[in-house]
C-alpha cells in the first residue's frame, strides 16, 4: 500500500502540474488483490488513503475523484467499492458505492466481487468547484446504460469511470463502452483502468481514456503507468446537445411495456 500511495502521489502532482483542475485514479488504486489481502488493505474512510487524498487536493487545488477504495464500515462484515470525490477545499464532496457487483465469468476465470464486497444501491452526482456536474461510477458499471441515463439526466456533464478492467474486456469491451456511454448521454466520459498483475491470475488492461460527447477519443494511455490530459470543451458540448437534441427528444412514457404489447 505504502508503493501505491508513492505512485498516486506522483502521478496525481503530475496531473496537476500538465493543468488538470479535475483528476481521477483507478478502481481500488490503493489496493487490489483477492480475498483476504482485499480484507487487509480495506480501510475506513478516514484512513491512510483518502487523508492523503484529501491532503492532494486541497495542496495543489484540484477535484480529485480518488478512483475507488476498498471501504471497510463499521458494523458491516463486507467491504464496500468506493469512490470518494474531494473538493480543492480537501473535503470530501460526495461518496458512491458501487451498484453493481463483478460476480462474472471470463477467460475462465472467475470473479465473485460479492464474495468480500455488499453493494450500493444509490447513484450519485457531485459537483466539481467550477459548477461541472460529474457522475459517479466504478467499473463493472459502465455496462448498464440505466445508471449513466440517470445521472446525465440529474445535470452530469462529466461521467466518471474508475476501473480494474480485465486484460480481455479491456482489449475487446473497454473502448466500445465508454464510447457508447459518452455517444448516448452527449457526455465527457474520463475512464482510469488499472494496468498489470495485481495478484496471482488478477490482470487488468490499462488504456485509461478520456472521451468527448461526440464519442471521440480525446487521450488514451499507452501500455504502461501514464498521466493523460485534456480539455473539456463544454462549448461544443453545448453544441452537440443542441444540434442533435437526443436527450430533450426522449419519451420515457413510451419506454414501458403495457399489457397487449408483447408477442
Amino acid at each position: 500500500m505504502a508503493a501505491n500511495l508513492e505512485v498516486a502521489d506522483r502521478l496525481v502532482r503530475r496531473a496537476a502540474a500538465d493543468g488538470a483542475a479535475l483528476v481521477l485514479l483507478p478502481e481500488k488504486w490503493s489496493v487490489l488483490g483477492q480475498g483476504e489481502a482485499l480484507r487487509e488493505g480495506a480501510q475506513p474512510l478516514d484512513g491512510p488513503a483518502i487523508t492523503w487524498a484529501r491532503g492532494a487536493a486541497r495542496e495543489l487545488g484540484i477535484d480529485l475523484v480518488a478512483g475507488s477504495v476498498a471501504e471497510r464500515v463499521a458494523g458491516e462484515p463486507k467491504l464496500r467499492n468506493t469512490s470518494v470525490h474531494i473538493g480543492p477545499d480537501g473535503e470530501i464532496h460526495a461518496t458512491y458505492r458501487k451498484v453493481h457487483l463483478f460476480d462474472v465469468e471470463v477467460d475462465g476465470t472467475v470473479y465473485r466481487e460479492s464474495d468480500n464486497e455488499e453493494p450500493g444501491d444509490t447513484p450519485v452526482l457531485s459537483t466539481a468547484a467550477d459548477g461541472t456536474g460529474l457522475g459517479l461510477s466504478i467499473c463493472f458499471d459502465v455496462r448498464f446504460p440505466e445508471l449513466y441515463r440517470t445521472l446525465t439526466v440529474a445535470g452530469a456533464r462529466v461521467l466518471l469511470v474508475p476501473a480494474a478492467f480485465t486484460v480481455a474486456t479491456t482489449r475487446d469491451h473497454w473502448e466500445v463502452l465508454l464510447r457508447a456511454r459518452a455517444i448516448e448521454n452527449q457526455c465527457f466520459v474520463i475512464a482510469a483502468n488499472q494496468i498489470g498483475e495485481h495478484a496471482p491470475g488478477l490482470r487488468s488492461g490499462g488504456r485509461s481514456m478520456i472521451v468527448d460527447p461526440w464519442g471521440v477519443v480525446l487521450a488514451q494511455a499507452p501500455d504502461g503507468e501514464a498521466v493523460i490530459t485534456a480539455d473539456l470543451d463544454r462549448a461544443r458540448q453545448d453544441d452537440i446537445r443542441r444540434r442533435l437534441p437526443a436527450l430533450d427528444l426522449r419519451r420515457p412514457g413510451a419506454y414501458e411495456l403495457r399489457e397487449g404489447s408483447t408477442v
